[in-house]
Protein backbone atom coordinates (compact mmCIF):
# COMPACT_ATOMS: atom_id res chain seq x y z
CA UNK A 1 0.00 0.00 0.00
CA UNK A 2 0.88 3.81 -0.36
CA UNK A 3 -0.22 6.74 1.45
CA UNK A 4 -0.31 9.89 0.03
CA UNK A 5 -0.72 13.50 1.88
CA UNK A 6 -1.35 16.92 0.23
CA UNK A 7 -0.35 20.00 1.66
CA UNK A 8 -0.51 23.82 0.52
CA UNK A 9 -4.07 24.47 -0.89
CA UNK A 10 -5.79 27.90 -0.10
CA UNK A 11 -7.05 30.79 -1.95
CA UNK A 12 -5.59 33.57 -4.00
CA UNK A 13 -6.16 36.01 -6.30
CA UNK A 14 -6.25 35.75 -9.61
CA UNK A 15 -3.11 35.86 -11.49
CA UNK A 16 -1.49 34.69 -8.46
CA UNK A 17 0.61 31.59 -7.33
CA UNK A 18 0.30 28.39 -5.33
CA UNK A 19 2.58 25.36 -4.79
CA UNK A 20 1.05 22.03 -3.86
CA UNK A 21 2.93 18.94 -2.54
CA UNK A 22 2.69 15.69 -2.24
CA UNK A 23 4.46 12.97 0.20
CA UNK A 24 4.40 9.46 -0.49
CA UNK A 25 4.61 6.82 2.30
CA UNK A 26 4.68 2.96 2.12
CA UNK A 27 5.42 0.63 -0.74
CA UNK A 28 7.01 3.70 -2.77
CA UNK A 29 9.07 1.79 -4.81
CA UNK A 30 6.41 0.38 -6.63
CA UNK A 31 5.20 3.81 -8.36
CA UNK A 32 5.76 4.00 -11.39
CA UNK A 33 4.82 7.93 -11.71
CA UNK A 34 2.49 10.15 -9.67
CA UNK A 35 0.40 13.20 -10.68
CA UNK A 36 -2.29 15.71 -10.10
CA UNK A 37 -5.93 15.68 -10.61
CA UNK A 38 -8.77 18.27 -10.06
CA UNK A 39 -12.41 18.10 -9.36
CA UNK A 40 -14.34 21.22 -9.33
CA UNK A 41 -17.94 21.20 -8.07
CA UNK A 42 -20.18 19.35 -10.42
CA UNK A 43 -17.70 18.29 -12.75
CA UNK A 44 -15.75 15.09 -13.56
CA UNK A 45 -12.66 14.61 -11.99
CA UNK A 46 -9.51 15.60 -14.55
CA UNK A 47 -6.15 14.81 -15.01
CA UNK A 48 -4.17 17.96 -14.26
CA UNK A 49 0.11 17.23 -14.69
CA UNK A 50 2.21 13.71 -14.01
CA UNK A 51 5.82 12.87 -13.34
CA UNK A 52 7.11 9.73 -14.29
CA UNK A 53 9.87 8.85 -11.71
CA UNK A 54 12.21 7.12 -14.80
CA UNK A 55 13.69 9.36 -17.13
CA UNK A 56 11.58 12.59 -16.00
CA UNK A 57 9.34 12.96 -18.33
CA UNK A 58 6.50 15.30 -17.42
CA UNK A 59 2.64 15.51 -19.05
CA UNK A 60 0.34 18.29 -18.69
CA UNK A 61 -3.34 19.09 -19.77
CA UNK A 62 -3.62 21.80 -22.28
CA UNK A 63 -5.74 23.80 -19.88
CA UNK A 64 -2.79 24.21 -17.51
CA UNK A 65 0.15 23.62 -19.67
CA UNK A 66 2.68 26.92 -19.55
CA UNK A 67 1.38 27.87 -16.30
CA UNK A 68 1.74 24.81 -14.21
CA UNK A 69 4.90 22.89 -13.49
CA UNK A 70 5.42 19.49 -11.81
CA UNK A 71 8.48 18.61 -10.31
CA UNK A 72 9.29 15.57 -8.22
CA UNK A 73 12.33 13.52 -5.80
CA UNK A 74 11.63 9.99 -6.34
CA UNK A 75 14.12 9.51 -3.40
CA UNK A 76 12.16 11.21 -1.15
CA UNK A 77 8.57 10.35 -2.73
CA UNK A 78 7.85 13.67 -3.05
CA UNK A 79 5.94 15.89 -6.13
CA UNK A 80 5.02 19.41 -5.82
CA UNK A 81 2.70 20.78 -8.33
CA UNK A 82 3.40 25.11 -9.05
CA UNK A 83 0.54 26.69 -10.18
CA UNK A 84 1.00 30.33 -11.59
CA UNK A 85 -1.18 32.58 -13.12
CA UNK A 86 -4.31 30.92 -11.66
CA UNK A 87 -7.66 31.54 -12.77
CA UNK A 88 -10.91 31.51 -11.10
CA UNK A 89 -11.51 28.14 -13.44
CA UNK A 90 -8.63 26.77 -11.61
CA UNK A 91 -10.54 26.46 -8.42
CA UNK A 92 -11.20 22.73 -7.41
CA UNK A 93 -10.23 19.94 -5.21
CA UNK A 94 -6.92 18.84 -6.09
CA UNK A 95 -5.89 15.31 -5.51
CA UNK A 96 -2.22 13.15 -5.82
CA UNK A 97 -2.63 10.01 -7.15
CA UNK A 98 0.26 7.30 -7.78
CA UNK A 99 -0.01 5.06 -10.76
CA UNK A 100 1.79 1.59 -10.13
CA UNK A 101 1.84 0.72 -13.84
CA UNK A 102 3.41 2.63 -16.62
CA UNK A 103 0.23 3.03 -19.44
CA UNK A 104 -2.36 5.78 -18.92
CA UNK A 105 -0.91 8.65 -17.32
CA UNK A 106 -3.58 10.47 -18.64
CA UNK A 107 -6.36 7.99 -17.13
CA UNK A 108 -8.22 8.19 -13.68
CA UNK A 109 -8.44 4.57 -13.71
CA UNK A 110 -5.15 3.72 -14.11
CA UNK A 111 -4.02 5.37 -10.89
CA UNK A 112 -3.99 2.80 -7.79
CA UNK A 113 -3.52 5.54 -4.96
CA UNK A 114 -5.08 8.89 -4.28
CA UNK A 115 -4.40 11.54 -1.39
CA UNK A 116 -7.38 13.19 0.50
CA UNK A 117 -7.48 16.54 -1.59
CA UNK A 118 -6.45 19.58 -1.09
CA UNK A 119 -8.73 22.90 -1.82
CA UNK A 120 -7.44 25.32 -4.14
CA UNK A 121 -10.10 28.93 -4.63
CA UNK A 122 -9.07 31.26 -7.16
CA UNK A 123 -11.47 34.62 -6.44
CA UNK A 124 -11.77 37.02 -9.38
Amino acid sequence: QVQLVESGGGLVQAGGSLRLSCVASGRTYSIDHMGWFRQAPGKEREFVAALRWSGGSTYYATSVKGRFLISGDSAKSTVSLQMNSLIPEDTAVYYCAASRVGLGIYSKPSYDYWGQGTQVTVSS
